[in-house]
């Protein structure tokens, strides 16, 4: 906190992952004679004017928030944040300040935004920040405005958490501890990774920070960077972090992973995600291969590398993306991708529910990337730990399917690849009207569009994930060539109790953010759930409600599929056709998964630039 009338010079830092941040649309483009920077821009790291890190013995050596508070720099590096770390963080790659509490050096490691005009570079469809709040104990919000090299502006809305009381679903990080005079509390520090949209195409050649907000808050910015979409590369397929799981324990075993393909390539990489750790994992080596049976592969598997390296550590809440291997991606076929893990690992991130069967080595096995046959893979799993995303290079780009339990597969064969979104691939790779899209399925079952299942933090049971709306920026805004976004979401939600005016709200939420960052937005109809305990017709009611909206959404959709009218039994309206009844009332079977996907007009997935 600022004394009063007291001066400040300002910059930026970057890391981070979570999400914080609702834009009301695309950026602002300023017409003719923007305004210049008030100074010269200055890269981040000259703007620093606050220092928030103080080693443990010397509590008194940072002064985050005005009251003597600071973060640990032992519980960063615990964390796996060591100064200068670079964190590939939804997309986009931060870097955490150099300077480092108690050594040679050290000092001021982030800025109180306030007007300053920062020297940042690049193209892109986003802006990161790594950021936190201060003085408010709720949300610190600013404007600010992005320079491009030929003279125009837009602006863009800041919003940093506080570090203390902010929601720990959209944290990047949290830490176990806060440092102040009196000694150290144990209680969570957290730090927040927002994206915030810039107009595509267009050279940045700086950014001006919000102004300082006044009130006694601060809001303190880390790093910023340029987010830059992966040209070239399409995404094949993905899942989202649902939860923290206790696994295992696994130590010195290897995981070997089955997924589906949808678009296939050349050549091929993919990404392995730390989201919602405490601490760094060690990733030993990893290899891929197409799957001959079971853990079998179709040849010997291919080694995969990370910035040249057989294996990488990743922080607490970052992830890391492979390098490029030639490797021939068949379309609509299975994978297998293994990982060594050379330590202990007692909790992961997962996606909890993969309808799919995968493997893990005997105990002890060690690495076994490299093996062909299955003979040492004598354990199965039914979720996917770390992996994130498989990429092919070239390809059209991909369709992002954000939805719950019908788009995740829930009731669908196991083992079978019988989710809508697979038939949608296959109907995309049989085809050549349209792009031969990718098809990524971020479908969470439990998922909601309004509440967070599982916290965002600490070892859960829950599976069901953070709420639609705050995992769109890592779930489809930060997809590899995302195209297009089908938000398939909202019967949780009616389900629970939640009023169709707090679902359309966040529908409308995610439509516009969506937007903002150039996706195509397609909306889904809600399926009807007649016979399934809670589906009461007040319930009913409120997803007849939401469907009338998205129906006619006053250009809140670019294009919308009606999968009630697919499903639903013309006789009575409120319940599944027995057809496509999987028998459970609310997940439809392979038949109405089937017809679901059969019902896309695919020219409706179609951006208007192809």
């Amino acid at each position: 906190m600022l004394e009063a009338g007291r001066r400040r010079t300002v910059g930026i830092v970057v890391g981070g992952v979570a999400l914080s941040l609702v834009t009301a649309g695309a950026p602002t483009v300023a017409a003719s004679s923007p305004p210049a920077p008030r100074t010269e821009p200055l890269p981040l790291e000259r703007l620093f004017d606050n220092t928030a890190v103080s080693d443990d013995d010397r509590p008194s050596g940072a002064d985050f928030d005005g009251s003597g508070n600071s973060l640990s720099t032992q519980d960063l590096s615990a964390a796996g944040w060591t100064p200068g770390r670079t964190l590939a963080i939804d997309g986009a790659r931060l870097t955490w300040p150099r300077t480092a509490a108690g050594e040679p050096g050290g000092g001021p490691d982030n800025v109180r935004a306030d007007g300053q005009a920062v020297r940042l570079r690049g193209r892109g469809d986003a802006l990161s920040f790594l950021v936190a709040g201060t003085g408010a104990a709720a949300d610190v919000r600013g404007t600010g405005t992005v320079h491009y090299r030929d003279g125009s502006t837009s602006s863009y809305t800041l919003t940093a958490p506080d570090w203390r009381t902010g929601p720990l679903s959209t944290k990047a990080v949290a830490l176990p501890h806060v440092n102040s005079p009196d000694g150290q509390r144990a209680e969570k520090a957290r730090l927040y990774a927002v994206a915030v949209p810039v107009v595509r195409g267009r050279e940045i050649s700086s950014v001006v920070l919000p102004d300082d907000p006044g009130t006694g808050a601060d809001l303190h910015v880390f790093a910023a960077a340029v987010r830059t979409p992966a040209g070239g590369w399409t995404g094949s397929w993905s899942a989202s972090t649902s939860s923290y799981a206790a696994v295992g324990p696994w130590t010195d075993r290897t995981l070997r992973l089955v997924v589906h393909t949808s678009a296939g390539g050349p050549a091929v990489r993919v990404r392995l995600a730390n989201t919602f750790a405490a601490g760094p994992v060690r990733i030993g080596s990893a290899s891929v291969a197409v799957q001959a049976a079971g853990a079998a592969a179709d040849g010997p598997p291919r080694r995969l590398s990370f910035n040249g390296r057989p294996g990488t550590v990743i922080p607490a809440g970052a992830e890391a993306l492979g390098d490029p291997l030639p490797f021939a991606v068949p379309a609509g076929t299975n994978l297998l991708v293994s990982i060594h893990l050379p330590g202990t690992v007692t909790a992961a991130p997962v996606h909890s529910r993969a309808y799919q069967r995968s493997y893990v080595s005997a105990p002890g096995s060690g690495d076994r990337t490299g093996d062909s046959g299955a003979g040492l893979y004598t354990g199965t799993i039914t979720n996917w730990p770390f992996l994130t995303g498989v990429d092919t290079v070239g390809g059209a780009g991909s369709v992002v399917t954000l939805g719950d339990s019908i788009t995740d597969g829930d009731k669908s064969t196991v083992d079978g690849n019988r989710r809508w979104p697979d038939e949608l691939a296959r109907r995309l790779s049989a085809q050549s009207d349209v792009p031969r899209y990718g098809v990524l399925n971020h479908g969470i079952s439990a998922n909601r569009v309004v509440t967070d299942r599982y916290p965002g933090d600490g070892v859960s049971t829950d599976i069901g994930g953070v709420s639609a709306q705050h995992r769109l920026d890592r779930d489809v805004l930060a997809q590899t060539g995302a195209r297009t976004v089908v938000v398939f979401e909202g019967v949780n939600d009616v389900l629970r109790g939640t009023s169709a005016e707090e679902v359309i709200a966040g529908l409308r939420s995610i439509a516009d953010r969506a937007r903002a960052r150039g996706l195509r937005v397609v909306g889904a109809t809600i399926v009807p759930c007649e016979g399934w305990n809670g589906c009461t017709p007040e319930a009913d009611a409120r997803r007849t409600a939401i469907n009338a909206f998205i129906r006619d959404n006053g250009g809140v959709y670019d294009a919308v599929l009606d999968f009630d009218a697919v499903v639903r039994d013309p006789e009575r309206p409120q319940r599944m056709l027995p057809a496509y009844d999987s028998g459970d009332h609310l997940h439809p079977g392979d038949a109405g998964l089937r017809a679901m996907a059969e019902s896309i007009d695919l020219t409706r997935l179609v951006p208007r630039s192809g």
